[in-house]
């Protein structure tokens, strides 16, 4: 059986998708998507932990690989952590439902006039019950040149 379900979210800090038609599935990963990016959560090592897959693995914009606990010890002292400060504004996000369980999110962001294409994949841990949380089990971020920026 194939699972496929594409959901756009086309506005920044737009609401998430909450129609018939779209996965709860997708509509989780956006919400914790979006969570993420939230500077409280970012501040707060128990609120990300919730989000964050035991097994996280990120390819950041920088090329550095960060783990799990690498991760939640750095992100009160990344970008977008500070309340008053620059944030990161999501564009054209889209979730897939790639399989039970299983969501890949892709978007860009858009932050201090740099922008980054980020594809996430958000799972439920393996032999966790069906209406456990799904988490953050990969991130990469890539910079958008200048000249790929789209109008």
């Amino acid at each position: 059986m194939t699972y496929h379900q594409e959901h756009r979210t086309p506005l920044s800090h737009a609401p998430v998708p909450q129609a018939a038609d779209v996965d709860p599935a997708v509509a989780e990963a956006i919400a914790g998507e979006l969570r993420l990016l939230d500077p409280s959560v970012r501040l707060s090592r128990a609120l990300a932990a919730e989000l964050l897959d035991p097994e996280f693995v990120e390819v950041g914009a920088s090329g550095r690989r960060w783990t799990y606990e690498e991760m939640l010890a750095a992100l009160p002292g990344m970008a977008g952590s500070v309340e008053d400060g620059t944030h990161y504004e999501p564009e054209a996000v889209t979730g897939v439902l790639l399989a039970p369980g299983l969501v890949h999110l892709t978007y860009e962001t858009l932050r201090d006039g740099q922008r980054a294409r980020r594809s996430s994949l958000w799972r439920r841990a393996p032999g966790a019950p069906e209406g456990s949380a799904l988490r953050m089990y990969y991130h990469q971020g890539t910079p958008v040149p200048q000249a790929d920026v789209q109008p």
